[in-house]
C-alpha cells in the first residue's frame, strides 16, 4: 500500500467535507422512517415542482400544461426572455444550496427546471386572484382544481425568493399598486389562513405558509415538560371533565381551566392527514427545538385512543368528521405521531399539569366511580340512593337505641 497515496485522498475527502446543511436549505427529503408511515402522504399525485421529482413518469402528462402556462407568463412580460433566464441563473449557486441533498441536475438543467416551475406557479396565482382563466383552463380545470395539496408537500417545493423574484420582475415592476406575491399566495391558500394572517411576514416556501397559518401569533413559550401523558377523552369525561370549543381561530389554542378542556373547532377531512405530516415534517427537518405542530398531534394522539374518544369530541362539536367514520379518525391521529421525534418542551405544559392534577384528584376518582358503578342509570340512581338512606337510618336508630339505654 502507498502510503503517500492513502494520506493524499484522505486530505481530499477532508477537503470536500463541508456541512451537508447550510443557512439557505429548507427544502428536504423527508426522513425515510417517517415517509414509510404513509409515503403517499409526501408524494406529489398530479403535478412535480421543483427537481426532487421532476423525474417521476407518473407526473409528466403535466409538463405540457407547465409549458402552456409558462408561456403565458413570459407573454406577461415586457421583459426579455434572457432576462428571465438571468434572474434564475444568478441564483443557481443559492438555489441549488436550498435543498437538502445533492441534486443531480447540472447547472442549466436546475435553472430550466426552476425557470418553468416557478413561472407555472406565478401564472396559476395570478389567473386565481384576477379570475383570469382561459378556454384552455377548462381543459385541465380538474387538474388545476385539485393542485393546491401538491403546491403544499415538503418535497415538491421551490423556495418562495424565486417566485417573489420572477412576479417582481415581470409584473410588480410594471404597476406598484399590484398585490405583494405574499398576499396571491395568501389568497390563493386563504382557506387554510383561519386566523386572516396579513404580510408582511418571512416564510421558505408553501409548506413554510402552510405552518405559518397554524402557529398562534404570538407564539407561546414552550417549557420543559417532563410527564406529557394526558388521559383520553372518554376517560377524562367519565372523570367529570368537560368539555368546550375554544372560538380562536389558531387550532393550536388548546386552554384548560377548573375542570374544562377548551379546545378550537377542527375539520378533519381527507387532506388533513397529508397537511400535518407535512408541517411535522418540516419542523422535524427545520424547526427542530420550535415544533408547536407536533405538540399538537401528540396532545390529540393521547386525547384520542379509539373511536369512543372521537364519539366525546364529536358530541361536544369540536370535531367536524367529513371523514364519516369515527374509528378512521381515531386511527388518523393514532398515526400522525408515529417515527417522529419529539424533544423535552412543550407549548402544553402548563396544560398537561393542570389537567393531571384535576384527573388524578382522589376524592374525584371515588366520586367517578360511584357515578360509573351505582348511578349509570336513573333505576340504579334510585336504588343507591335509598340504599344510603337505610343506612343512614340504622345508624341513627343504632345511636338513639344507645342512648336509651344509657
Amino acid at each position: 500500500m502507498n502510503r503517500n497515496n492513502l494520506v493524499i485522498d484522505v486530505e481530499a475527502i477532508l477537503d470536500q467535507a463541508d456541512s451537508p446543511i447550510t443557512d439557505d436549505c429548507c427544502i428536504y427529503r423527508v426522513p425515510y422512517d417517517i415517509r414509510e408511515v404513509n409515503p403517499d402522504g409526501y408524494t406529489p399525485k398530479i403535478i412535480s415542482i421543483g427537481p426532487l421529482h421532476h423525474f417521476d413518469q407518473r407526473l409528466q402528462n403535466m409538463e405540457k400544461y407547465k409549458r402552456a402556462y409558462f408561456k403565458q407568463f413570459v407573454s406577461r412580460a415586457k421583459n426579455k426572455l434572457e432576462d428571465l433566464i438571468s434572474a434564475v441563473e444568478d441564483e443557481e449557486p443559492r438555489l441549488r444550496r436550498c435543498y437538502s441533498e445533492n441534486l443531480e441536475m447540472n447547472p442549466y438543467e436546475l435553472v430550466k427546471v426552476i425557470l418553468v416551475d416557478a413561472c407555472f406557479i406565478v401564472e396559476v396565482l395570478c389567473r386565481f386572484y384576477y379570475n383570469e382563466w382561459t378556454t384552455d383552463d377548462a381543459k385541465m380545470s380538474n387538474a388545476v382544481g385539485n393542485i393546491h395539496i401538491d403546491l403544499l408537500l415538503l418535497e415538491n417545493q421551490v423556495p418562495f425568493f424565486i417566485l417573489e423574484k420572477l412576479y417582481t420582475l415581470v409584473l410588480a415592476s410594471q404597476d406598484r399598486n399590484l398585490p405583494s406575491f405574499l398576499q396571491l399566495s395568501i389568497y390563493y391558500f386563504s382557506q387554510y389562513n383561519t386566523q386572516n394572517l396579513e404580510p408582511p411576514f418571512p416564510i421558505c416556501h408553501f409548506t413554510d405558509l402552510l405552518r405559518t397559518f397554524h402557529l398562534q401569533h404570538p407564539r407561546p413559550q414552550r417549557k420543559n415538560c417532563k410527564n406529557r401523558y394526558i388521559p383520553t377523552a372518554s376517560a377524562f369525561k367519565e372523570a367529570s371533565g368537560n368539555f368546550q370549543i375554544n372560538k380562536s381561530n389558531c387550532i393550536l389554542d388548546l386552554q384548560f381551566s377548573k375542570g374544562f378542556l377548551k379546545i378550537p373547532h377542527i375539520q378533519v377531512t381527507d387532506d388533513t392527514e397529508i397537511l400535518f405530516r407535512n408541517m411535522q415534517a418540516l419542523e422535524q427537518c427545520h424547526y427542530r427545538m420550535e415544533g408547536y405542530i407536533a405538540d399538537y398531534v401528540e396532545l390529540m394522539d393521547f386525547l384520542i385512543n379509539t373511536e369512543k374518544d372521537v364519539d366525546v369530541l364529536v358530541e361536544n362539536g369540536i370535531f367536524f368528521n367529513w371523514l364519516g367514520d369515527n374509528d378512521a379518525a381515531a386511527k388518523l391521529f393514532n398515526s400522525l405521531g408515529e417515527q417522529i421525534s419529539i424533544d423535552r418542551n412543550s407549548q402544553y405544559t402548563d396544560l398537561i399539569t393542570n389537567m393531571n392534577t384535576f384527573y388524578n384528584d382522589r376524592w374525584r376518582q371515588k366520586w367517578t366511580i360511584l357515578k360509573r358503578d351505582y348511578c349509570n342509570t336513573p333505576w340504579r340512581t334510585l336504588a343507591t340512593c335509598a340504599a344510603i338512606a337505610i343506612v343512614f337510618l340504622t345508624f341513627v336508630q343504632t345511636v338513639c337505641s344507645i342512648l336509651q339505654v344509657v
